[in-house]
């Protein structure tokens, strides 16, 4: 799950973390009404959505009056920002976050990130800051430095310090920077995030280390026992299918191809995509329905791949192992009446109660194309959404 930038400076805030004064606004009035209440010369408007890049894409604008704060916030309130995160679609602006200015003297950058080798905390830091931190690892590689966090021990002042003296922090800034990283530290680690990513974070003229961005992704497994955390949940920035999906427990994820693929099991549902593409198709979706899914579940996903306009056949492969062959059939059969089906659908079925699944997809009376294999499904399904384009 990811938040806003307004939402992560709330959590850094917390952890003891400098930020910058800012009001988070849901119009241009409440706009206005920010920037006067933060007072100042200069203030800066940021669109929030869930996504990088905002600057380039005409989302962040710098103010040196109200009239201009005026000016800046009709400009990105609503409108469709496209930044390399969010596709070339772009995302609607419907929240601002207004922020007083600060004096940037050098920009740097630092992150939480769980290395799952290690089975440790990682925090990444660069003296380029500002930048797509790809690109630096690309381009500048011995700019990155990096430590693995003893999770028994915490971010030590000594690993702090260094860490910061490396990515060019002052030694007269470095008890700012000590405390900022280690608050970043429990914040990541108290929140059960997967990601808490400050870029930039800047030192000021007069010495101040201060995080003027804020990044977070959490894992969505750990949500359950982060209320405070779930309640930043924004369904404007998710796309409608994956939220419809998460409400019957399906593992949903939209993509760009013609063909539906519904699966049971994440590893069988990443085998089946790369299966279509090796015989020239393009996966729709990935849909893992679980091992416990019912008639109803398959029902259900089956509605959610169709709301998909392009969608032009469905591939159903199962393994039955948890899950019962005859169980995916009843919901195939049931989800294929109860959706009026108009799109091709070959099924693919092994395991348990297999025969008796067959059986009973041949006796539905329903147009299914049947498939013993996976590259005979695949290629079943790519010549069938050809056929139907």
């Amino acid at each position: 799950m990811k938040i806003h930038e307004y939402q992560g400076k709330e959590i850094l805030r917390k952890f003891g973390v400098t930020v910058p004064r800012g009001i988070p606004c849901m119009s241009v009035e409440e706009a206005v009404k920010a920037a006067e209440e933060l007072g100042g010369p200069v203030w800066v408007v940021k669109a929030q959505i869930h996504a990088g890049g905002r600057g380039k894409g005409g989302g962040v604008k710098v103010a040196k009056s109200l009239e201009q704060v005026k000016e800046y916030a009709e400009q990105i309130m609503g409108m469709q920002l496209v930044t390399h995160q969010t596709g070339p679609e772009g995302q609607k602006v419907r929240r601002l976050l207004i922020e007083e200015g600060a004096d940037i003297k050098k920009e740097l950058y630092v992150s939480m990130v769980t290395d799952r080798v290690t089975q440790k905390v990682v925090l990444m830091a660069s003296s380029e800051g500002g930048m797509d931190i790809e690109e630096v690892a690309h381009s500048n590689p011995e700019k990155i430095h990096s430590i693995a966090i003893d999770p028994s021990v915490g971010l030590t002042d000594a690993e702090a310090d260094d860490i910061s003296t490396k990515i060019g922090i002052p030694a007269e800034s470095l008890a700012e920077a000590r405390q900022n990283l280690k608050g970043l530290y429990q914040a990541y680690w108290e929140t059960d995030a997967s990601l808490a990513e400050i870029n930039p974070l800047i030192l000021t003229g007069n010495g101040k280390v201060i995080a003027l961005d804020a990044k977070f992704n959490f894992d969505a497994n750990a949500l359950f026992r982060q209320p405070e955390i779930l309640a930043y949940r924004d369904l404007d920035e998710e796309d409608p299918a994956e939220v419809e999906a998460s409400k019957f427990d399906l593992a949903y994820i939209s993509l760009d191809g013609n063909i539906g693929c519904l699966v049971n099991g994440a590893g069988l549902a990443m085998a089946t995509m790369d299966t279509i593409k090796l015989f020239g198709g393009e996966p729709a979706n990935f849909l893992d329905v679980g091992g416990g899914a019912t008639a109803e579940k398959v029902t259900e996903a089956f509605k959610i791949m169709l709301k998909n306009p392009g969608l032009k056949a469905i591939l159903v492969n199962i393994f039955g192992g948890i899950m019962r062959c005859d169980v995916i059939a009843e919901g195939v059969i049931t989800a294929s009446k109860a959706v009026s089906l108009k799109v091709p659908l070959v099924v693919r079925m092994k395991g348990t109660n297999e025969d008796l699944g067959k059986k009973m997809l041949a006796d539905s009376g329903l147009p299914i194309i049947a498939a013993d294999t996976m590259e005979d499904a695949a290629k079943a399904v790519v010549a069938a959404a050809a056929g139907n384009a």
